[in-house]
């Protein structure tokens, strides 16, 4: 069995152009349910190193109405996961041990629907903190020889107290 490892490379250009081909073909496939999608994570942030993965965030009217619709998600390659450790998500994956996109699905109006922006708008709005990060992910990624936990582990302190700066922030009150 081949085990995934986690690969940091710098910005390309192309991921948000990834990102709406992704958009359009969700759009269409989903129909009326779908409120609104967003690019996050890593990938949305210009000049972010990340794993070249493609994180989507999806709203819905319904989170009952998403899943009368997964085997769509399927039968366009996404692998569905749950909540997958978060409550009121569902979390699908696309392209196997070499991952293309996340999708992570939340009805309109979940708290971590706000998070998740406010994290991206706050990256891209502190290029210092954005740079920061992006040298922490390049070190834990190559310390940790690719590992995805020890690669999650390694980045987390930084993640929430940046998470809880840029929630702050997105308030008007950073």
């Amino acid at each position: 069995m081949i085990t995934r490892k986690v690969k940091v490379v710098d910005a390309q250009d192309d991921w948000a152009e990834e990102f709406l081909l992704e958009q359009e073909i969700l759009r269409e496939l989903l129909g009326d349910i779908v409120e609104d999608i967003h690019h996050i994570g890593s990938t949305s942030v210009p000049a972010l190193a990340a794993k070249p993965i493609i994180d989507i965030l999806l709203e819905v009217s319904s989170i009952p109405a998403l899943d009368a619709q997964s085997a769509k998600l399927i039968n366009l390659g996404y692998v569905a996961k749950g909540e997958n450790g978060i409550e009121g998500r569902r979390y699908f994956e696309k392209g196997g041990d070499d991952r293309t996109h996340h999708l992570h699905a939340f009805k309109s109006g979940d708290p971590h629907v706000y998070r998740h922006l406010a994290f991206r708008d706050y990256l891209k709005a502190h290029p210092d903190v954005r740079e920061k990060y992006a040298h922490l992910k390049k070190k834990t990624a190559q310390e940790v020889n690719g590992d995805v936990e020890a690669y999650r582990q390694g980045k987390n302190d930084f993640v929430e107290l940046h998470l809880a700066k840029a929630i702050d922030w997105a308030r008007g009150s950073y």
